[in-house]
């Protein structure tokens, strides 16, 4: 008899732990397909630090080979999903088409930027959802500052004025950890002590930075910037971005050639496609992530809409905690399904919150437990190391060295001009310039 399929689309938080949990329970009983764009698993919470030159880029990369060596690992982009036929068809990284029939399915695509309709930010400003786009935001940011230097003095302004609009986990940690990069980059460059200061700005509509989270938290981060230098604006936005700049709604226009865009995440677009009830863009399922009338489809992770049994009447946000957690759930219920175990119902509190500000600062609340300064720091750092399915001692071997010598700071060639499109750049298909773009 031939073995029962199972194909996870996607290799983020949700579907890595799928695919890792099911190649563990049904081993060789059954075949476990993992489609994913790109050949690893991205540890997204180290991404600013990635841009800001701490951590080289293949730190926060897991292969997915080598982590899952149980699992047939097929590279593509999901493209439809047909319910009635069983089987999920895909495009390749070269362009050419596929498909997977499969007697199991979970989706966890996860997310991709938000774009609001405001003129010219889909032109202008920087994603930040990806590697690619961490990397070519650190040689943009360190040409910005070396043209500032050397080139023409009445641009010089404008070049070292950085804008992050969304104080989220995502917009803080760029906003913290990028003042300290260009902070250090000017201070090689020749004649640095005569010129400004880079300058960082902060936007969020929100009352306050880390809107989610407690105030507490928000207070220590919010003093941290400011102190830092970092000019934190809340109830502000952007009404329009221009090669120039960027307008905001109470009037001021900043003159800038950095516009990065954090606003926030949205499911996946494939979600919505597949033609099942979806809440707020995320597939509905029940408290053991299978989709109602389909059960052999499990969602979890940012695209599904997971109900929360710790608030009863609310869904799971969309956090890498969550995903995390549900892919496990998902994987041990796909193996259920198929005889291998029991079943789990999805129930998680969680365990706090952590924001790494750059140096040894960073607002943690573990376990419900306010911390600041060093010592969040430090639980920080320990539980991003705890969390990681990798490379564990490479990062912290990059932390201890981060702490005794300078960064390099040298482009690495990913920039043809001063700007990327942010509807090219989702989260594994980012492009640089001159490349194809997705539409």
């Amino acid at each position: 008899m031939s073995r029962s399929r199972i194909v996870v689309v996607g290799a983020g938080f949700a579907g890595f732990e799928a695919a890792r949990t099911l190649s563990r329970r049904v081993r060789h009983e059954a075949e476990v397909v993992l489609l994913n764009p790109t050949d690893y698993f991205l540890y997204l919470p180290l991404l600013p630090q990635v841009a800001a030159g701490i951590l080289e880029p293949r730190r926060v990369t897991v292969s997915l080979a080598g982590a899952l060596p149980r699992v047939r690992v097929v590279l593509g982009e999901a493209g439809h999903v047909d319910l009635e036929k069983r089987l999920v068809r895909y495009t390749g990284p070269e362009g050419e088409r596929g498909e997977l029939t499969y007697d199991r399915l979970v989706l966890a695509v996860g997310s991709v930027n938000k774009l609001l309709p405001i003129p010219g930010v889909a032109e202008y400003a920087h994603g930040f959802r990806g590697l690619p786009e961490a990397l070519y935001l650190r040689d943009h940011v360190t040409r910005q500052i070396e043209l500032a230097a050397s080139g023409d003095p009445a641009l010089a302004t404008t070049r070292t004025t950085f804008v992050v609009v969304g104080a989220g986990y995502t917009g803080t940690e760029v906003a913290a950890q990028g003042k300290l990069f260009t902070d250090a980059l000017i201070r090689k460059q020749p004649g640095w002590e005569r010129r400004l200061s880079p300058r960082w700005l902060l936007l969020d509509i929100a009352p306050r930075v880390l809107p989610e989270l407690d105030s507490k938290l928000s207070d220590t981060a919010d003093r941290v910037l400011r102190r830092r230098g970092v000019d934190v604006r809340t109830g502000t936005s952007v009404t329009e971005a221009t090669h120039k700049g960027v307008h905001l709604d109470d009037g001021d226009f900043i003159e800038t050639r950095t516009l990065v865009w954090c606003v926030g995440v949205r499911p996946d677009p494939l979600v919505a496609e597949v033609g099942l009830p979806v809440e707020q863009g995320r597939l509905l399922v029940d408290p053991q992530l299978r989709v109602p009338r389909h059960p052999e489809v499990f969602a979890c992770g940012d695209a599904a809409a997971v109900p929360d049994l710790t608030r009863p009447g609310q869904y799971t946000p969309m956090t890498a905690q969550h995903a995390a957690r549900q892919g496990k759930v998902a994987g041990r219920n796909v193996a259920a399904s198929l005889g291998y175990g029991d079943w789990q119902t999805y129930a998680h509190h969680d365990l706090g919150f952590l924001v790494d500000l750059g140096g040894i600062k960073a607002a943690a609340n573990p376990l419900g437990v306010p911390l600041s300064g060093a010592l969040a720091g430090a639980v920080t750092r320990g539980y991003h190391l705890a969390a990681m399915p990798g490379n564990r001692v490479r990062v912290a071997t990059d932390w201890m060295l981060d702490a005794v010598l300078p960064r390099q700071a040298v482009q690495l060639g990913l920039v043809r001009s001063y700007t990327v499109p942010l509807d090219t750049a989702s989260p594994e298909l980012a492009r640089v310039p001159g490349g194809p773009r997705k539409e």
